[in-house]
């Protein structure tokens, strides 16, 4: 029987992200606690080099200049070490952090309940957090599949519109 390839632990909006510190380079590490107060993007995906993957995160380097403008962070995140993720970035010239979910193999992806356990590798999953650390829109993409940037913005624009009702009703 063939592996189901959607775990059915992906955490859903509404719940509080788990916080988690990893390595953005050999020197240098990245918490979503430094994050804070700001929305994020978090872009896990399978593997650097990967065809489908390469397109992801080219699309969303082009994209960035969109995301800032909400005042979001992109962070992509996969199970390869940070010395691959190094070259990765500097061949496909991104302009945001990709962190090493290496040791312990998949422990972030876990614990947002993507972690492809019969590969070692993450889903091709997106969460767009809200600046307080809850999860508002989550997805999870087939793996073959660049889910593409709409539904991001769509996310951030909702995040945008509720934090305009929010203030209107105070």
């Amino acid at each position: 029987m063939p592996e189901a390839s959607t775990p059915v632990a992906v955490l859903q909006p509404g719940v509080p992200a788990p916080a988690f510190t990893l390595p953005a380079t050999p020197d240098q590490r990245l918490s979503l606690a430094d994050l804070k107060g700001h929305p994020v993007i978090l872009a896990f995906y399978p593997a650097d080099w990967s065809p489908v993957c390469g397109d992801q995160m080219a699309l969303y380097n082009e994209v960035l200049p969109e995301f800032h403008r909400y005042g979001a962070q992109l962070v992509g995140i996969s199970t390869d070490g940070v010395w691959c993720h190094a070259a990765f970035a500097a061949e496909r010239k991104l302009h945001f952090p990709l962190l090493a979910d290496f040791e312990p193999k998949g422990g972030v992806a876990r614990r947002y309940g993507v972690y492809r356990d019969h590969d070692g590798t993450s889903e091709r999953a997106l969460f767009v957090i809200d600046g307080d650390g809850v999860i508002r829109w989550s997805y999870v993409s087939p793996l073959g599949l660049n889910p593409g940037a709409d539904g991001i913005l769509d996310a951030l624009d909702l995040l945008v519109e509720q934090n305009t009702s929010a203030g209107a009703a105070s």
